[in-house]
């Protein structure tokens, strides 16, 4: 009798993996990224940008000289079309390509100025949706939400990341 009851008790530790809840998060996930992106478009329509613009300053955000063709793995993005956002980025001054010190073939990629200052306007909008939740959630449940995403995450993505959650530790690659 003992050995049933410590098995159903384990089996309830595994309610989440159920089908509604996965299909749930799911629906979560999806609504979560829609609401993010519709916060922030009345700023970037109000900047003239798109979608894919604010794709590549986010990423330069975190790993400012990033080379081209990493930032094209990233984005899971064909060579042309990058390049027609590099270059709408880089007439708008938000842009600025640089020649690697070791390797003068590699195009390095770092947010001007004013690229940063339109970033981190659009970052707040983030931001402040963000703090509110986490502020909701709490401490342990930030901590999960961390884990599940990073669980998620392929080792291609994983990539992306280095130590503690932090992107690149915000050094230029091949600087």
């Amino acid at each position: 009798m003992a050995a049933l009851t410590s098995r159903a008790a384990a089996g309830a530790d595994l309610l989440f993996l159920r089908d509604e809840r996965l299909r749930f998060a799911q629906a979560l996930m999806f609504l979560a990224q829609r609401d993010m992106a519709e916060a922030v478009a009345p700023m970037l329509e109000e900047d003239g940008l798109g979608p894919a613009q604010y794709r590549v300053m986010q990423v330069l955000a975190f790993s400012p000289g990033i080379p081209v063709s990493r930032l094209q793995d990233i984005l899971g993005v064909t060579k042309q079309s990058l390049g027609r956002t590099l270059h709408e980025l880089e007439e708008r001054q938000y842009l600025e390509i640089r020649r690697g010190r070791e390797d003068r073939r590699l195009r390095l990629l770092f947010l001007t100025t004013a690229g940063q200052d339109a970033e981190a306007r659009l970052f707040a909008v983030v931001r402040q949706r963000l703090m509110a939740a986490y502020r909701e959630a709490g401490g342990a449940a930030v901590e999960g939400f961390g884990r599940v995403m990073r669980g998620m995450l392929s080792e291609h993505s994983r990539s992306v990341l280095v130590d503690e959650g932090s992107i690149d530790a915000g050094r230029p690659h091949g600087a």
